[in-house]
């Protein structure tokens, strides 16, 4: 008798493969999932392969088009950065994946879902986090988290002689020698020999971006246009092309900023789960996109919001990165930034390459900046005498700081 019906997050490399085998066995009849948000995948034959390996159903998913508006687009408003390097790739995808993995499970009836993280990183507690907000009685299989499958399958070998005896077909080439995690907005780079934090990144490593040394000689130089800061037009200035749909802009942007090599990084992090881990990344649409919104951000945004919506990024990056996505404080924090963004709106003009992005110039219709009041050679509307009072009124507490240190010290 079925212990009954889970949902696998299933990707059809050798863990998941070998977990829908294992799930099978344990008695439950299993629902593979798989979400395209990106990635470089052959789903025709990641599906005939589930099937052939007794899956009840096989649901792959188109997600693209939803990643990027609700939230790519998010995280670009927010200026979403983790621990001041990481564009947050892998942290974005994980809510837009579970979130469709746990429809699948109410709409099937399943009372379990699964999935093939580590008991050692974050993408567990992002999964699990978001299943348990939109699903709370559900019930999840984490198999690497269970003795009796860690202990069975201690390594690659033993999952490979797993699947050798169940009939699981492999890869016929030896896998990398790190581990991969692939999706439309960038591509992540850990473990294996990467786990040492001295050692180099391998020059081959690199799928989404081009050796900034090896890029063309000349660059490309895109207008980018926001409305309320969201992107929602690109045109290459050299060539014309334009795209101004929200999948087709982040793809050009993917294509131009990997030409040109943009957007590698090599970090050590903290996990949510308190250790800390070596990752490589490369994010070119999304590099491009975090200076441009950057630069119109602050060209049209007050000072003092702009401030306070500073913190708010750093929290929401935390949030996201900590897989509190759908949380009510990630919500709060959501619909702040986004009030933020109202008068974001104009063009930036930008050059990308040889690995970086250089702003070129902006504009916009509800710009704050004000040539006249700002100009050297024009007056404007501004008596430069106020400024002796402003500077007067800042300088007093330094003046009683400096009193208060200097009797301090000669009662030394």
């Amino acid at each position: 008798m079925s212990k009954g019906t889970v949902v696998l997050a299933y990707s059809g490399g050798l863990d998941t493969s070998c977990i829908l085998v294992w799930l099978k066995e344990e008695g439950y009849d299993v629902i593979t999932y798989l979400a395209n948000i990106g990635q470089e995948e052959d789903f025709d034959a990641a599906k005939k392969k589930a099937e052939s390996l007794g899956a009840k159903k096989v649901f792959i998913e188109d997600l693209r088009a939803e990643f990027v508006e609700e939230f790519i687009w998010p995280s670009v408003q927010a200026n979403a950065i983790y621990e001041d390097r990481y564009l947050l790739g892998t942290s974005v995808a994980r809510p837009c994946i579970a979130r469709r993995q746990v429809q699948i499970a109410r709409q099937q009836g399943a009372q379990f879902v699964s999935h093939g993280a580590t008991g050692k990183g974050n993408d567990q507690v992002r999964f699990e986090l978001t299943c348990y907000a939109m699903y709370p009685e559900v019930k999840i299989i984490a198999p690497w988290r269970i003795p009796e499958f860690y202990n069975r399958f201690r390594g690659r070998k033993d999952l490979m002689e797993y699947a050798e005896k169940h009939g699981i077909p492999v890869p016929v080439t030896p896998k990398a020698p790190w581990s991969m995690d692939a999706n439309l907005m960038h591509i992540s780079y850990e473990s294996g020999i990467l786990e040492n934090p001295k050692n180099h990144a391998p020059v081959n490593l690199y799928l989404m971006t081009k050796n900034p040394e090896d890029t063309c000689e000349s660059p490309d130089v895109l207008e980018i246009h926001f409305t309320k800061g969201v992107p929602v037009k690109v045109i290459n200035v050299k060539d014309g092309q334009s795209k101004d749909t929200p999948l087709g802009i982040f793809s050009y942007l993917n294509e131009i900023g990997g030409r040109h090599g943009v957007g590698r990084i090599d970090i050590v992090e903290n996990r949510f789960i308190g250790m800390k881990s070596r990752g490589i990344y490369e994010t070119p649409g999304g590099t491009i996109l975090y200076h441009a919104h950057l630069d119109i951000e602050t060209f049209t945004m007050d000072r003092e919001v702009r401030r306070i919506k500073q913190g708010l990024g750093i929290k929401f990056s935390e949030m996201v990165y900590n897989g509190f996505w759908y949380s009510p404080e990630c919500d709060f924090v959501r619909h702040c930034i986004d009030k933020s963004q109202e008068n974001v709106e104009g063009k930036v003009q930008l050059s990308v390459f040889k690995g970086q992005v250089y702003i070129l110039g902006r504009e916009s219709p509800r710009s704050l900046y004000n040539e006249e009041l700002v100009s050297m050679d024009v007056q404007g509307d501004y008596d430069p005498c106020d400024a002796s009072g402003f500077i007067k009124i800042n300088a007093v507490r330094l003046r009683e700081h400096h009193r208060l240190q200097g009797e301090a010290s000669s009662n030394r």
